[in-house]
């Protein structure tokens, strides 16, 4: 079955002006940043979304790259607006991967909500991945033009899986200054059930495969690695290389990796 906006009408019918769904990918990754897609949709335009949903929308994990990666710009042109929030691979040593989930979430929600014009003008351009932080940052977008009175919007949520790791960052020393808090909702597959979360899933799975498949293929010292097929991910021959060579910088050190 297709995803549905069955979950996203429940939250707008509470009152929720704006509604955007979240997934993760890179959490099993020995190697690269963690990502979570944020995909937002105007209250108001879901009946308009629900018609216009692009063909073979599904669970990412049940698509094929060929598949993800022919939705990957049709899905951009879907949703009133998305974001990729990423923490590095640093970060991760440094937090823990749940405390860098949250913050990549939130890093996403700030971007997207800036996007929508819920942020001050200065606010309001795109967000890139910062390479002095390796590939921590924001990617933001909207097709709209900013909202206008976007001033009191209320924001719900909708995660994939059981734990709620964007609350449980808000307000700490590495959060950005979201404009509006998120009331979240976690639900397990919700990636297959729930269609914000499903193009939320696509966008950070293609945006992602591409960034470590593009370290592969500029640079020597991760060729090695061979991201460029496993995605950063623990593969025998990723595991054999780490200790061969020693892991990168750009890997999680403070991992079991070899």
């Amino acid at each position: 079955m297709a995803p549905s906006f069955a979950l996203e009408r429940q939250i707008a019918a509470d009152g929720f002006d704006i509604i955007v769904g979240f997934d993760e990918v890179g959490r099993g990754s020995l190697a690269g940043p963690v990502m979570v897609g944020a995909a937002a949709f105007l209250a108001r335009n879901l009946g308009e979304a629900q018609t216009a949903m692009p063909q073979y929308l599904a669970d990412s994990k049940t698509l094929t790259e060929h598949r993800r990666e022919s939705l990957y710009e049709p899905l951009q042109a879907w949703v009133d607006g998305f974001a990729i929030g990423s923490a590095s691979n640093a970060e991760i040593d440094e937090w823990g991967i749940s405390h860098a989930l949250g913050i990549a979430a939130l890093r996403a929600l700030d971007g997207v909500e800036r996007a929508l014009g819920m942020g001050s003008p200065g606010d309001r351009e795109m967000h890139g991945f910062d390479a002095r932080r390796k590939y921590s940052g924001t990617w933001a977008y909207t097709k709209h033009d900013p909202l206008q009175h976007a001033g009191g919007l209320r924001v719900g949520a909708i995660l994939d899986g059981p734990n709620d790791y964007i609350s449980k960052a808000l307000g700490t020393f590495e959060a950005p200054a979201v404009p509006m808090p998120a009331q979240v909702r976690t639900l397990v597959k919700a990636d297959a059930q729930c269609a914000s979360v499903a193009a939320a899933a696509v966008l950070a799975k293609v945006t992602r495969d591409r960034l470590m498949e593009q370290l592969a293929r500029e640079h020597a010292e991760y060729a090695r690695y061979g991201w460029d097929r496993n995605k950063g991910y623990g593969s025998k021959a990723h595991r054999e290389a780490i200790a061969q060579c020693g892991p990168s910088d750009l890997h999680r050190v403070s991992w079991h990796l070899a």
